[in-house]
Formats: structure tokens, sequence, C-alpha cells
């Protein structure tokens, strides 16, 4: 029985060489460790931004798709609106005109489309199309004095410039 206590204490007996083996081995692994949980983050941050990177031209898809459609009906719209401003003997005729304007205004509003702002602001190149212009004293610099036809925008893309009539 003493011999194997005696093995077993040799067996616990550690030699300085061994625990600097082992404190490397370690440090090693710690080193490992790191380098793994570096690349862990490194791998989390890319997908991160490419979820971004996605999200945003699956925006920028849809809202060019969007404007594409838009523009392709905005002659209806403006004939709806040259309808609802005409004369006209039949009140009833001329509501079903407005209504069917007033609804699709709301459908354009749901999705996004806004009318581009004209009389009374100033003259934005990027918005705005100036087809003449005219002298008055009463007006200020750049000021648009009338709209020949409105404008659309989604967001800051701009479907179809407002064509309008700028002072001085």
């Amino acid at each position: 029985m003493e011999e194997e206590n005696k093995v077993e204490e040799v067996k616990e007996v550690k030699t300085p060489e061994s625990e600097v083996q082992e404190v490397t081995e370690l440090q090693k692994k710690q080193q490992e460790i790191d380098e793994l949980n570096d690349r862990y983050k490194r791998v989390m941050a890319e997908f991160e931004n490419y979820k971004k990177r996605a999200q945003k031209e699956r925006e920028s898809m849809y809202n060019m798709i969007l404007s594409d459609v838009v523009s392709t009906i905005l002659p209806v719209l403006d004939n709806l609106e040259n309808a609802s401003k005409a004369e006209t003997q039949d009140a009833t005729y001329k509501q079903g005109v407005e209504m069917v304007l007033k609804q699709f205004n709301d459908v354009l509003s749901a999705k996004g489309v806004e009318t581009i702002k004209t009389v009374g602001e100033t003259f934005d190149p990027s918005v705005h199309e100036a087809v003449s212009s005219v002298q008055d004293e009463t007006k200020g610099q750049q000021e648009i004095v009338q709209e020949y036809r409105k404008g659309y925008k989604i967001g800051s893309r701009v479907i179809r410039h407002s064509m309008v009539v700028v002072a001085n």
C-alpha cells in the first residue's frame, strides 16, 4: 500500500518545467480563443453591414420601380385634375370625378408620393423646371409665381419636375 501512495504522490508532483509548459500551452489556447473571438466579431459586423446594405438596396429598388409606375400614370392624374376643374352642368358627374381624383391622391400619398410645392416657393432647379420668367417687382428673387404642371417625388427622388413660371 505504501508503494501505491508513493506512486500517487509522484504523479501529483510537478516539475517546474512541466508547469512552464502548461502555462505556455494555456497562453497558446488563450491566444487561439482571442483570435477566434476576434474573427467572430468581425464576421458578425460584416453580416450586420451586409443586412443594412441589402435593406437599402431593396428600398432603392422599390422606390425606383414605384416611381416608374407612378410616372406612367401621372398623365391620367393630370386629366382627372383637368376634368375636375372643367365647367359642367352635371354636378353629380363633377362630384364623381372629384371623388376618383381624391382616391387617386390618397393612394399616391399612402405609397409615399408627394407633390412638389411650387407657388410662393423659391425656385430650386433640382425639383422645378422653369418654362418662363416674368418681371414682377412685388415678388422676390427667383420666386415661383405660377405652376403649369405639378411635380411629384418619393422621398428625395423626383418622379416628375414641376413646370413653373419664375419671377425676376
